[in-house]
């Protein structure tokens, strides 16, 4: 397959049993990574079908047409290269489901792919994978849709286990529910169906794990994601932004289940972070979670924001020559984030990569003897480095707080919102002031948290220094730690026999105060002689 080089605009459409979704990005092949620019939904209940024949309703297509045409108009005005679009459950399912898709063509113009349920699955599996650092642990993931439930087993090299199975919001209200509130009998036939329906793809699934694994649980699309809005309002008073590694606990999703199966629709619409349209199927919705995660014996649920939409995207990149090595990419997720984001906001990113080098040094070489912080530190303090002047975008005044708004906000994938908060703290604090109980939000995080970010603030102050002129004069240090005397002598080459490095060491006497107060060590500087070339 040719490697492709030129960058693009792409379009994908996801015709879905509730809604379409539209998520239009930019795929840049240097990285290889794409930025979202702009996402698209309406809620259509393409599901709604005919409960006679099965058949999609005149209705519910004009409303899918309808909602089509302003995606591929909108698409459009982005000046989208590509448009792809798939169509799963309701119209995989209906008689008329191809003459749907045909009309499709013929009166917007574009072509849609109806995927199976396996197929689905899949997709979904790289769209998660695109956003979320799997870290060498399996996951098993599960979207619940409005006619189906994808749940899937896998790791960071690939899918273990796919399965769709036909329970999905919309298909459970219509059929069990028709009582408001939900009377006692409906809802224990509505659980009793939705285990029974899940009992046999959670089983096979298990076949798939090793006794000694104990798999972490994502949960994607709309239900969990409004499951995950509700319970932000109402524990923390505001939803994260992104919501991206928010986690609810199953004990929290019992609760909510219950208290939504006691109340009317009315009374429903009326809970903050609910919509008119997913008041109505969420009491499935969350049945379906929760009879899952009680057969799986896992008590917390994480919340991934990318599901099919940008698994399609994945999809298209790997087979249109954008992502040579498919291992490679899925295992980097954390690391393409950030150099993305780093070309987002024009960091130079030969001296970043310089100060991380230096600052990642510099941790290893006192590890052990000054701190005791191991791998999950380290690659925080690497983001941090490589991100630490990312602020200089926006002004090179308080450049440093600029850094820590840009790093906080910037769709860093592969990460959890408090690993976010550490890295913006770790590259705010590379300059200027040092952390102190006063700035906010850096007050709010528990004292081990506050440590980190000092102790690794004050290393990437060092590194910075190291490589003042941006032009790599000093080419390594070496570090010796003298314990009686509490001094850690840092030995520093120069690149070039002939440069004194004047203004590295100048800065170096000027940040080391820092690292020094910090680590309770006094900090001595040798520039070596560089090697001479023959």
């Amino acid at each position: 397959m040719t490697t492709q080089s030129d960058p693009c605009i792409l379009a994908a459409i996801d015709i879905g049993t509730n809604s379409i979704h539209m998520v239009v990005v930019h795929i840049d092949p240097t990285i290889p990574a794409f930025t979202i620019i702009a996402r698209e939904k309406d809620t259509v209940r393409l599901g709604d079908r005919d409960p006679k024949t099965g058949e999609l309703t005149s209705a519910a297509m004009e409303r899918s047409l309808a909602t089509l045409k302003r995606c591929k108009d909108f698409a459009i005005s982005l000046n989208a290269d590509h448009i792809v679009a798939v169509a799963t459950s309701a119209t995989r399912e209906a008689p008329n489901g191809y003459e749907f898709l045909q009309q499709i063509e013929q009166e917007v113009g574009i072509v849609v792919n109806l995927i199976s349920g396996y197929e689905e699955a899949r997709r979904i599996y790289l769209g998660v994978l695109s956003g979320m650092d799997f870290q060498n642990q399996p996951h098993i993931i599960i979207d619940i849709g409005g006619g189906s439930t994808e749940i899937i087993l896998a790791d960071s090299d690939d899918a273990r286990f796919l399965s769709s199975t036909k329970v999905g919001a919309v298909r459970l209200t219509q059929d069990f529910v028709h009582s408001d509130p939900i009377s006692d009998k409906e809802f224990a036939i509505l659980r009793a169906y939705v285990r029974g329906m899940i009992e046999r793809p959670i089983d096979e699934l298990r076949t798939y794990l090793k006794p000694e694994e104990e798999p972490r649980l994502v949960g994607t699309s709309g239900t969990i994601e409004t499951l995950a809005t509700i319970h932000a309002l109402e524990k923390l008073g505001s939803v994260p932004s992104p919501l991206n590694g928010y986690q609810i606990t199953r004990k929290d999703i019992k609760e909510m289940l219950k208290r939504f199966a006691s109340m009317s629709f009315e009374q429903r619409l009326m809970i903050p972070g609910m919509s008119d349209k997913r008041a109505e199927i969420i009491l499935a919705g969350s049945v379906v979670l929760l009879e899952a995660m009680t057969m799986l014996k896992i008590e917390t649920i994480t919340l991934c924001e990318r599901a099919l939409r940008e698994g399609m995207i994945v999809d298209w990149m790997l087979t249109h020559g954008y992502i040579a090595d498919r291992l490679r990419y899925q295992s980097e997720i954390r690391q393409r984030s950030v150099f993305k984001i780093g070309h987002k906001y024009d960091v130079n990113l030969d001296h970043a990569k310089r100060v991380a080098a230096f600052a990642l040094s510099l941790f290893d070489q006192i590890q052990g003897t000054l701190h005791t912080w191991g791998s999950e530190e380290k690659e925080f303090l690497w983001a941090a480095a490589i991100l630490h002047n990312c602020g200089l975008y926006i002004s090179h005044s308080s450049h440093h707080k600029h850094s820590y708004y840009l790093i906080r906000n910037g769709e860093l994938l592969g990460y959890t919102e408090v690993e976010l908060e550490l890295i913006a703290n770790i590259a705010r604090y590379h300059r200027k002031s040092k952390p102190r109980k006063k700035h906010i939000p850096y007050s709010k995080l528990p004292d081990i948290q506050r440590k980190m970010i000092k102790q690794l603030s004050s290393i990437l102050r060092i590194a910075v220094a190291l490589d003042r002129r941006q032009i790599g004069g000093i080419a390594r240090l070496d570090c010796k730690y003298d314990p009686e005397y509490k001094t850690l002598h840092l030995h520093l080459f120069p690149s070039q026999p002939d440069d004194d490095c004047a203004l590295e060491l100048w800065n170096l006497d000027y940040k080391k105060l820092v690292f020094e107060e910090e680590y309770n060590v006094k900090v001595v500087a040798t520039l070596e002689a560089a090697p001479v070339k023959v």
